[in-house]
């Protein structure tokens, strides 16, 4: 569980300068602050503009299928408990951050909705067809899409194996390839150590995206961070080490 040191050459950037003022001069740029929905529909093409999102699936609430929820007490729990076990789940589908484009969908019984992750991170949108006048600019967009397919691909696979602990390292190998930033020895000169993610996760988030619980994940984390196949500052933010030639 290591990563390469070309971690970061081949994620692509889209936000550029022109595109902000575009959706500025049209009312397509918005920001949010941390945690805050950002409202999408499907159809849509959306953009990273500054700081990044996490992408949520949701499960809609029991009450709102076609099966009647029972009445309050007719279970023998109380109508806070009732409430509590009708919450929609929620599966953390990994972030979009700055530069990057996506879109949403919809199909029962889930639905994908996107949050601010961090502060002040701001968000453009416009239709498909605005890119008819930017074909070299659609290209990149057409890109960067495939590049998003085949991680989804190398996710699938990872979260395709049997054991909890696999999933786990290679899930956070593949986040952090995607949007881990590099962390530097205190030796002089300073070298690359690895790549850290710049935002947090709690654990429950992990274990919604691998299929685990919070208390597994928390057991597992101390496992790979004991193996030094992963590190956590003061700031508790996941690092991955790079590969060395005698590893």
């Amino acid at each position: 569980m290591y990563l390469s040191s070309t971690s970061e050459t081949s994620r692509p950037f889209l936000t550029r300068q022109w595109i902000v003022e575009w959706a500025e001069e049209h009312y397509r740029y918005r920001t949010f602050r941390k945690d805050e929905r950002i409202p999408t529909r499907p159809g849509l093409l959306y953009f990273v503009a500054q700081g990044a999102l996490r992408l949520i699936v949701t499960h809609p609430e029991n009450s709102s299928s076609s099966v009647a929820a029972p009445s309050p007490g007719a279970t023998g729990r109380s109508e806070g408990e009732e409430n509590f076990l009708r919450k929609p789940e929620q599966g953390f589908l990994g972030f979009v951050s700055a530069g990057q484009p996506f879109e949403v969908v919809t199909r029962d019984p889930f639905a994908i909705e996107a949050y601010a992750h961090t502060e002040e991170t701001s968000a453009i949108w416009m239709y498909w067809q605005d890119l008819d006048s930017w074909p070299a600019f659609r290209q990149e967009v057409l890109d960067a899409f495939r590049y998003q397919h085949q991680r989804k691909l190398l996710w699938l696979a990872t979260l395709g194996q049997k054991r909890t602990l696999d999933r786990l390292g290679g899930f956070l190998t593949l986040l952090v390839e995607e949007h881990g930033e590099p962390y530097y020895s205190t030796s002089e000169p300073p070298i690359v150590l690895g790549y850290r993610l710049p935002w947090g996760l709690t654990h429950a988030q992990i274990g919604s995206a691998i299929g685990s619980t919070r208390v597994t994940v928390t057991r597992l984390m101390g496992k790979l961070r004991a193996a030094g196949c992963i590190s956590t500052g003061e700031d508790n933010l996941i690092g991955v080490p790079i590969a060395r030639p005698s590893e």
